[in-house]
C-alpha cells in the first residue's frame, strides 16, 4: 500500500504539488490524469524517490521511499523519456537492472521480449522511438517488482502494441498483485485498464473516485419527451436539445432513473454509457473546476 500524507513541492516560488493526500491499495491500476503542468510527473518522481518531497510523506507499507534502497528495490519507474547506456543493448541493460533489483527474471525478460519481437542482442540507439519504448517496458516487468510508476507510457506505441501491453498488466495485477500508477493526460488511454482515477489541476487533486462506482451513479440519457414533461425527480447535471432530442447526463441509479421515464412515455428513450472523459468533466464542473486545457 501507498500512502501520500500532505505532500507538497515547489520549483523556485512555483507550487507544482501542495496538499497531496492518496492511499493506492495493493494489486490495483491508478490513473493519475491531468493537463500538462497539473503535477502528475513531479507526483510520480516523488512516489519513485527522485525527488524529496518540501513537505509531507510517501510509504510503502509503511516505510519512506526517501533514501531508502530497500523500498526503492520494489518500485520501478517508468519515465516518458526513456534512458539506455550509450550503445548497449537490451541484453546489456538487463545485466544492469538485475544488479539493481535481486527479483529480476530473466526468463521473464527474453519472454517478453519475443512478445515484442524484439532483438535482445541488437543496440538500442538502432530502434525506432516505439521499439525504446517497449524495450523499457520489457525490462521494467522483468524487473518483477512491487509496484511500477509509468509517465506517459502508452504515448508512441501503435494499437497493437499499446492494446498487448495493457493485457500484459491486466495478467500481472491479477496473477501477483502488482500495483500500477498510470500517469496521462489522455484519458482515453486509461479507460479500459485503471479500476481507480486522480484527477489533478494546478497541483491539488480535484478529484479521486472508483471508476465503477462513478459508472454506476452518473449516466447520460437521450430522450424525446411530451411537452411539459415533469423532471423534478431526477438529478439533471446538464442538459442540451436539438429539436425534439434531449440530451441529459443524470445522477443516480439507472433503475431509478429507467423508472422515472418509463411513467413520461416518452417517444424515445435511451441510456448510453458514458466515457471516461464526459464523467470527469462533468464531475470537475459539478466541483466548480472550468478548465481550458484538454485532458
Amino acid at each position: 500500500m501507498i500512502e501520500i500524507k500532505e505532500i507538497a513541492m515547489n520549483y523556485g516560488n512555483f507550487p507544482a504539488l501542495s496538499g497531496i493526500n492518496l492511499t493506492i491499495g495493493d494489486g490495483s491500476v491508478y490513473g493519475l490524469i491531468g493537463s500538462n503542468g497539473s503535477g502528475k510527473s513531479t507526483l510520480l518522481r516523488l512516489l519513485c524517490g527522485v525527488y524529496a518531497p518540501g513537505n509531507g510523506q510517501i510509504l510503502y507499507d509503511g516505510q519512506s521511499v526517501w533514501e531508502n534502497d530497500k523500498v526503492k528495490r520494489r518500485v520501478v519507474y517508468l519515465s516518458d523519456e526513456q534512458y539506455f547506456f550509450p550503445h548497449s543493448s537490451m541484453a546489456q541493460m538487463a545485466d544492469f537492472y538485475a544488479s539493481v533489483y535481486s527479483c529480476f527474471s530473466y526468463p521473464r525478460f527474453e519472454e517478453l521480449a519475443k512478445r515484442f519481437c524484439l532483438d535482445t542482442g541488437r543496440k538500442i540507439n538502432t530502434f525506432s522511438k516505439g521499439m525504446m519504448k517497449q524495450a523499457a517496458i520489457v525490462l521494467a516487468l522483468a524487473c518483477d517488482t512491487a509496484y511500477i510508476l509509468c509517465d506517459e507510457t502508452f504515448d508512441g506505441l501503435d494499437p497493437v502494441v499499446r492494446h498487448s501491453v495493457k493485457s500484459i498488466i491486466a495478467e500481472e495485477v491479477a496473477c501477483r498483485s502488482l500495483t500500477v500508477v498510470l500517469a496521462s493526460h489522455n484519458l482515453r488511454e486509461l479507460e479500459d485498464i485503471c479500476d481507480h482515477i486522480v484527477l489533478l489541476h494546478r497541483g491539488s487533486v480535484v478529484l479521486e473516485a472508483d471508476i465503477d462506482d462513478v459508472k454506476m451513479n452518473l449516466h447520460k440519457v437521450q430522450t424525446v419527451l411530451p411537452q411539459n414533461a415533469n423532471l423534478n425527480g431526477v438529478d439533471i447535471v446538464s442538459r442540451s436539445d436539438r429539436g425534439s432530442l434531449s440530451t441529459m447526463i443524470i445522477k443516480g441509479r439507472r433503475g431509478h432513473i429507467e423508472s422515472y421515464f418509463e411513467v413520461m412515455n416518452p417517444k424515445f428513450f435511451e441510456i448510453i454509457p458514458l466515457t471516461l472523459e464526459e464523467i470527469f468533466i462533468t464531475e470537475m464542473e459539478e466541483a466548480g473546476y472550468e478548465l481550458t486545457e484538454s485532458l
